[in-house]
């Protein structure tokens, strides 16, 4: 495995979920050179001013704030600007605001560098994800979308509560959509290897399957509980986006559930939907054909025409 030790890694957007990624970054080690950009010059610059005052206490790595033209020769440019939803906005109109945002965005990264891989964060991300492929011309697996590595983190911790256990001893999934379509794959969960139901039999606790639907159901609507607490959610989307870079940079071959436009995937194509992938150097490597149950099927191909139909009306 191939680890570059010198990566340039460009992020789009130094507000909550951008400054801390890159702090999450800055911390890891994993990037020589960071740059914040931002519409608001003045934010990126505190930002990065902010950061560069701990590097006595981490590896060395020069974070600044640039401009578009410093994404030249990045090899990884990190999406996470984009506009908040408003009271009373509907999540469509929300869509077509960011997508008119993307417009701009996309072909500013494109005239500094063909070569970078775009991990697109912004939400609705499997919409931007579609956005920035058709935007800047890049082949599909070098436009990722961060899609539901959250949510499957989100999975894998609450079961790992109810169950007493390691989270990373939790192997679970969601898949399709970033958002209310998402897919829980019950039938592949599994706990170092045992499937769920014969864990449970194990555990003696005698789950109804009504205590399944409960942990979805938190699952699922996490980000809206959380923003009602706190405004928004930015510490565990940062981890989640740092995972991806990780990946990514030390081309580990790790299989993450991003978001990337398919091509006859269980029968879906042209669309951004989140599946198993392989991730590398190289972007995504493949999707990983996983052997769903019909109803899981069913609810990802359902998930899928949810993207798509949000991608129609927002005049992609």
């Amino acid at each position: 495995m191939e680890y570059k030790s010198n990566l340039k890694v460009a992020v789009i957007g130094a507000g909550q979920v951008g400054s801390t990624f890159a702090y999450a970054l800055l911390i890891r080690g994993l990037a020589s050179e960071i740059v914040l950009i931002d519409a608001n010059r003045d934010l990126a610059e505190g930002q990065a001013e902010d950061m560069s005052h701990g590097l006595p206490y981490v590896r060395p790595a020069h974070i600044y704030a640039g401009d578009y033209a410093d994404c030249r020769e990045a090899d990884i440019i990190v999406i996470t600007a984009g506009a908040a939803q408003k009271p009373g906005e509907s999540r469509l109109e929300l869509t077509r605001r960011n997508v008119e945002i993307y417009r701009q965005i996309i072909p500013a990264i494109a005239r500094y560098t063909t070569s970078a891989i775009l991990i697109i964060v912004s939400n609705p991300v499997d919409v931007l994800t579609y956005a920035a492929v058709k935007l800047s011309g890049l082949p599909s697996r070098r436009v990722i979308g961060s899609g539901t590595s959250l949510d499957s983190a989100r999975f894998r911790y609450l079961l790992s509560e109810h169950c007493g256990v390691d989270p990373r001893n939790v192997h679970a999934m969601i898949i399709g959509e970033h958002g209310d379509s998402e897919v829980p794959v019950w039938s592949l969960a599994n706990i170092s290897g045992l499937r769920m139901d014969d864990y449970c039999a194990q555990c003696g606790k005698n789950c109804p399957q009504l205590r399944k639907e409960e942990i979805f159901e938190q699952v699922r609507t996490a980000a809206y509980h959380l923003i009602e607490k706190k405004g928004a959610t930015y510490h565990a989307i940062g981890l989640a986006v740092l995972y991806i870079i990780e990946s990514i940079a030390r081309d580990q071959n790790t299989v993450l559930t991003v978001s990337s436009v398919l091509s006859e995937y269980k029968g879906i194509s042209d669309v951004a939907v989140s599946v198993p992938s392989v991730l590398n150097r190289g972007g995504i490597q493949s999707h990983i054909d996983l052997p769903l149950n019909e109803k899981e099927l069913s609810g990802l191909r359902r998930s899928a025409e949810v993207i798509r139909e949000t991608i129609r009306a927002a005049g992609l």
